[in-house]
């Protein structure tokens, strides 16, 4: 005998809670983009501390108000955060970064919602561990590659930041799932 997963419901977003989530999402993006221009040294940019952000961001819309809010607000942040990104970041910076956080945020709010009703870090963990991967190898290849910059060293050591910042994001998900981020039926 099997048991059926719980339909959850979720409440709308408001116009001021989109606002805030995009304007939110898009300097996040708009920010690693400048940051990711200033190595650290040759394993690590300034970029792989400030975009994990985002993953907690989305996790927490999607955990509040679901997938469908989450995805809503990855789009909009996309848009947005491209058309500022070209003028802040060099236009191969911005494409590269674009498309490298559609498809990490689209990956990480899927996983997220597939695991939602496991233990409560396994979504966000599990999510942001493929949006991390997904991110990193798409931003680095196109930004970066046939350039002079270090970008597989890079590449590697923005992943290790990321995923370990993956992990410590989980406390401020955990506090944040008693207060804004419980869905209205749990």
């Amino acid at each position: 005998m099997t048991t059926a997963t719980p339909t959850l419901r979720f409440d709308p977003m408001s116009t001021t809670q989109q606002v805030l989530s995009i304007s939110l999402m898009m300097v996040i993006v708009v920010a690693s983009n400048v940051l990711v221009q200033y190595p650290i040294n040759n394993w690590l940019t300034w970029g792989a501390v400030s975009y994990p952000i985002a993953f907690l961001v989305a996790d927490v819309l999607n955990r509040r108000f679901g997938p469908r809010a989450a995805r809503r607000v990855a789009y909009f942040g996309f848009v947005a955060a491209l058309v500022v990104s070209v003028f802040v970041a060099s236009p191969r910076i911005a494409v590269a970064s674009g498309s490298a956080f559609l498809l990490a945020q689209l990956c990480d709010i899927y996983i997220f919602d597939r695991l939602r009703h496991r233990t409560w870090w396994q979504a966000p963990f599990v999510g942001g561990v493929a949006g991390a991967a997904i991110d990193t190898f798409v931003f680095f290849s196109v930004a970066f590659a046939g350039t002079s910059m270090p970008w597989q060293t890079l590449l590697l050591g923005d992943l290790a930041v990321k995923l370990s910042l993956n992990t410590f994001m989980l406390a401020p998900f955990r506090a944040l799932m008693w207060n804004i981020a419980k869905p209205s039926n749990s």
